[in-house]
């Protein structure tokens, strides 16, 4: 049977990956990451806590994994939902 359940509250780290804060979004990141072009849009692929590629798209949100070196991506409705300064 399930059940409900509620998310902990935390804090995280997070920047938002835009055309016009694209450079400064890959100067911040460190371990694995790599920029690149999709469809004539800039993309950022970075390594997950689980050793995968993700890939973070103009509008989304870059998450700073506690563990230094990884990211992951959220969707920016998402992120709203989710998440609150």
């Amino acid at each position: 049977m399930f059940k409900k359940y509620k998310n902990k509250p935390k804090t995280i780290e997070a920047m938002q990956f835009t055309e016009e804060y694209k450079d400064r979004c890959l100067n911040a990141l460190t371990g694995q990451h790599s920029p690149d072009i999709e469809m004539g849009r800039p993309i950022i692929k970075v390594t997950t806590i689980h050793g995968e590629i993700a890939i973070v798209r103009i509008g989304d949100w870059i998450v700073k994994e506690e563990k230094l070196g990884f990211y992951y991506p959220i969707k920016d409705y998402l992120f709203k939902e989710g998440y609150t300064k």
